[in-house]
């Protein structure tokens, strides 16, 4: 079957991704195809600390999001036209569609300014009030409404640390939110928060799409210090003077509020029913399955949240993707022959080094929900390579989803297909390959590069009523990566190895 193109004067859908170490803006087409040239992006890295700060500045990444839209429009400003008569791309958006990373937090004053830099996920130093906030809510109740654990990812740590050891810092900022929603308060004065967003908090009671009453008090807030809470049908509009000026294609056009790219990310490589399941590796990584559901039971060991208010999105998350694979080539100090070393891990044996590998080098999140855990490599010898320690710590992460995909299994049974994204694991066929042989299932490659911004696309032109529902258009599949019965039969022995180390090191006596 082949596709329709897209008529020239139909409008178009301008994107924004503000994720974990670049912000994006791309406009998509009604077939959810990203307009050739038409995009920008820029590269950050957030701020670490040696007591597990992991952070970065609220206005340099509002500038930073700011230039690639004005990028964006100057680019679609210098299109021609597509056919005579008709106007440029910049006036033919009809809508705004934002997506940021998960669980990131920020306190704002009563003027709109950032009082406190945006937390990330990562950043742990949460940890030693976790087990202080534990004692005051049951923690079983709380994973069961909100879908999230007392963790340092989450804000009601967070919140909790910073009210005790920033307590003038924590009464100055007037309002918490996301960073989505302090762009929004920027550009419209005002601002919402997506239940998408919401539901990544901890803060949000996943099947009443409510803020949770009980953990709000806790932590002495009340729900004027957290955004009103909307939805796809509830878009800003109106931008402020000075941004009406700068952007006048954008001064009346809808923004939707901001949502998880985690959510978008599986919608945009296809995986929006209980059919498939979602593998991402990115700095992060994540196994999720997502689907439309009135409500749900919320198993234990695993995260459930939102991509509107209608779809549930289940499944576990790993701090220690990508940013592992970069660690372990900048401090092995492995040359930068990209092809070279894919070439030399696919040569290289399963398991065949004698390491055994624990990658928590942010802590742990799923499946133990451990933010004290740590690194660790066991088996080091005199003939240990550099690109040993790199296979066994790749195999290591692989294990670490194998664990979230037993659990998925049991909550969301009738999955058939695994999906791969996120650019760590597609650049890497090798570690496809890993993944494949280790859960012992066929992994398809998606061919989407940007896979969030084309979710957050995709919701839009739904919203819109453009389409009837994101699973009528077609995304693009690569290659499918099978599984070898004896390798997966011999990491079956290397995850057993890999529990013991962790039940020493790790697990609580």
């Amino acid at each position: 079957m082949v596709t329709p193109k897209p008529d020239p004067s139909d409008p178009v859908v301008l994107t924004l991704d503000v994720g974990s170490s670049s912000v994006r803006a791309i406009l998509f087409d009604q077939q959810a195809n990203p307009i050739d040239g038409i995009d920008a992006h820029h590269s950050y890295e957030f701020q670490t600390t040696a007591d597990g700060g992991v952070e970065i500045d609220a206005d340099a990444l509002l500038g930073w999001a700011i230039d690639v839209i004005d990028t964006v429009l100057a680019r679609a400003g210098q299109m021609l036209p597509f056919k005579k008569g008709s106007s440029k791309y910049g006036s033919r958006i009809a809508r705004v569609a934002t997506s940021t990373f998960w669980h990131n937090l920020v306190g704002v004053d009563s003027h709109h300014q950032a009082v406190t830099p945006v937390y990330s996920w990562a950043d742990t130093r949460s940890v030693a009030v976790v087990e202080e906030l534990k004692k005051k809510l049951d923690e079983k109740e709380v994973h069961a409404r909100t879908g999230c654990v007392l963790h340092p990812s989450y804000l009601p740590a967070k919140l909790f640390w910073l009210q005790q050891t920033q307590p003038q810092t924590f009464r100055k900022a007037k309002r918490w939110m996301s960073f989505g929603e302090y762009l929004y308060l920027k550009l419209f004065g005002r601002t919402i928060c997506s239940i998408s967003m919401a539901s990544g908090t901890g803060l949000l009671d996943q099947n009443h799409c409510e803020w949770d009453s009980e953990l709000i008090s806790t932590l002495s807030l009340s729900t004027d210090h957290l955004s009103s809470l909307g939805d796809l049908d509830t878009p800003l509009s109106g931008l402020t003077s000075d941004y009406a000026q700068r952007w006048p294609d954008l001064s009346k056009v809808p923004w939707f509020p901001a949502l998880g790219d985690g959510a978008c990310s599986n919608i945009g490589s296809g995986c929006s029913t209980r059919e498939r399941v979602a593998i991402m590796v990115g700095t992060s990584g994540a196994m999720r399955v997502l689907w439309k559901a009135q409500q749900v039971r919320i198993p234990p060991g695993l995260w459930c949240y939102h991509a509107d208010r209608q779809r549930f999105l289940m499944g576990g998350a790993l701090s220690n993707g990508g940013l592992l694979y970069d660690w372990m080539s900048r401090t092995l100090r492995m040359d930068n022959d990209a092809e070279g070393i894919e070439r030399q891990l696919a040569e290289m044996e399963p398991d065949a080094h004698g390491l055994t590998v624990l990658p928590f080098l942010a802590g742990e999140r799923s499946t133990g929900w451990n933010a004290n855990a740590r690194a660790a490599i066991v088996g080091l010898s005199l003939h240990t390579r550099p690109l040993d320690i790199l296979r066994a710590s790749l195999e290591s992460v692989a294990y670490r989803f194998a664990k979230i995909a037993a659990l998925l299994k049991e909550a969301v049974p009738g999955a058939r297909e695994i999906v791969a994204s996120g650019g760590a694991l597609l650049r890497s066929p090798t570690w496809t390959q890993m993944m494949a042989d280790v859960l012992g299932q066929p992994v398809i490659a998606c061919q989407v590069a940007e896979a969030s911004s084309r979710g957050a696309a995709l919701l839009a032109m739904e919203a819109l009523g453009i389409i009837r529902s994101i699973e009528e258009i077609p995304t693009s599949m690569g290659k499918k990566f099978h599984p070898d019965p004896q390798r997966h039969h011999r990491y079956q022995e290397a995850m057993k190895r890999q529990d013991e180390v962790y039940n020493l090191l790790i697990r609580p006596k």
